[in-house]
């Protein structure tokens, strides 16, 4: 960035001021906060120029443990900084009895009406006990109806736990999570095997992959698989391809429409469809040992009501139609009939928690049905296991930070363990500040795909009922006159 002054020469700053760089939603988020730092370390640090330096002053608030300010504000992680941490109160009181009674009378009070009354008289009572220990920055920050810096730290406190650690003392409570066997997302990203991308392992036996339908975009999954169910993800992306680190189905830039210029919502799934099939089943995948590889089996979701039509119509229709099944994945709770009671009818294939039913109406095509919180926490199982172990899930490369948008994604949902009908399921559901994915649905997807083509965990297969023999009316008869 340049400026001119009136005299024609040119500036660089020399200083630069961010005030509060980051929101709610990107300190939730391990990608936006490292891209953010990204973009601190390297567009605004660079504003002076080649052999300039540039002073940097933050003013910043940490929202969670580990987002941009937590780090930056971290002098390990960023000596380049100086970091300092400002905080309400340096020390707390040491007579917690009394400031329990001090809060028992206050919130008493205030429900009578007395806006805080009966507890600063209390305050005002044992005022040298209840101050004992304490100690904070700023002795002359509180309200007319308190008496001292200190009570009206300790109202704040009582107002709002956690909103005051993170606000006040710029050291948030570190979040509660959902269950000890939950995977994050920085578990997920580290979860790499070092291998070039779109580079198949030699012993992946099986390559599949999932197209998640979206307005916008398409999101896509290729996957590699032994016959134990050992995994590798060997490429995802999107289509278009956004060309950045990190964003949203929301802010997505280059999109379905603007690529197929012309076309309505159908005709732009269908085109991108055309063009992302083209490309992932139309291409040989190299294997370690120089083997070339086709993807064998691809199922597109078709469980949007906006794209199912034109899905059926395109699988239909594509020069890959054998391996490019519809596919639409159902919610089975613990009160829901599982899949194992389903009775097979004529022409049905049924695998492990999945069924391709058969065919009749206007979709006139074969498609895919599976269990979805069985198959992710099937998954969620993958990638738990250790690196090197039978039934490990892995990605390719060798930085985990490469992976934290897709990390992201695959943790989007937590289960909770729900009993009914004798039963107990992992229920999934949607994290709140975590509204994209897309990528958990097309990992989940190839998983369904791998075992559709006969990829197998030890312990999970299933024995077919033995069907009757079919018996003619004639024979009946005999049998009877014996």
């Amino acid at each position: 960035m340049k400026f001119k002054r009136p005299d024609g020469k040119t500036v660089r700053p020399s200083l630069v001021v961010l005030d509060d760089p980051q929101t709610d939603e990107s300190a939730r988020s391990l990608s936006q906060c490292a891209h953010r730092e990204a973009i601190l370390a390297g567009a605004v640090l660079g504003l002076a120029g080649p052999g300039k330096k540039i002073s940097g002053i933050m003013p910043c608030t940490v929202i969670r443990p580990g987002d941009m300010a937590d780090n930056i504000l971290n002098r390990e992680l960023h000596p380049e900084w100086n970091g300092e941490r400002t905080r309400m109160v340096n020390s707390f009181p040491t007579d917690e009895t009394l400031w329990q009674r001090y809060a028992e009378i206050r919130a008493e009070g205030l429900r009578r009406g007395d806006g805080g009354e009966a507890g600063t008289e209390f305050y005002r009572k044992n005022r040298d006990a209840m101050d004992a220990g304490a100690d904070v920055s700023w002795k002359q920050r509180f309200n007319h109806d308190e008496l001292s810096a200190i009570q009206h730290a300790m109202n704040l406190k009582l107002q709002d736990e956690a909103a005051f650690f993170a606000e006040y003392q710029n050291e948030p409570i570190p979040e509660e999570t959902i269950g000890a066997d939950q995977l994050t997302a920085d578990q997920v990203a580290a979860k790499i095997n070092h291998m070039p991308r779109r580079r198949v392992p030699i012993a992946g036996n099986h390559l599949t992959a999932f197209i998640d339908v979206q307005g916008k975009l398409l999101f896509y999954v290729v996957a590699a698989w032994e016959d134990d169910f050992t995994g590798y993800v060997v490429d995802y992306g999107t289509y278009p391809d956004q060309q950045r680190p990190y964003f949203t189905l929301r802010d997505a830039r280059h999109t379905l429409a603007s690529a197929a210029e012309g076309t309505g919502l159908e005709g732009s799934i269908y085109a991108g469809l055309q063009a992302l099939t083209g490309e992932l089943l139309g291409r040989e995948w190299q294997r370690d040992d120089g083997a070339a590889m086709k993807i064998g089996r691809c199922l597109v979701d078709a469980n949007w009501g906006h794209s199912t039509n034109v899905v059926y119509q395109f699988c239909r229709q594509s020069s890959h139609a054998s391996i490019l099944p519809p596919s639409h994945g159902r919610f089975v709770g613990a009160s829901s009939n599982p899949f194992s009671e389903y009775k097979r009818r004529p022409g049905d294939r049924i695998g492990l928690n999945w069924r391709i039913p058969s065919i009749h109406g206007k979709r006139a095509i074969r498609h895919v049905i599976y269990d979805t919180n069985w198959w992710k926490s099937f998954t969620h199982a993958r990638l738990a296991v250790s690196m090197g172990d039978r039934g490990c899930l892995s990605i390719f490369g060798d930085r985990a930070e490469q992976h934290r948008m897709f990390a992201e994604q695959v943790t989007a949902e937590y289960f909770i363990k729900t009993e009914g009908r004798g039963r107990t399921v992992d229920e999934w559901k949607a994290r709140p500040d975590q509204p994209d994915n897309h990528w958990l649905d097309c990992l989940v997807g190839a998983a369904v795909a791998a075992s559709m083509q006969g990829a197998l965990l030890f312990g999970t297969d299933i024995t077919p009922a033995r069907q009757r023999d079919r018996v003619s009316f004639r024979e009946l008869q005999r049998k009877k006159r014996k």
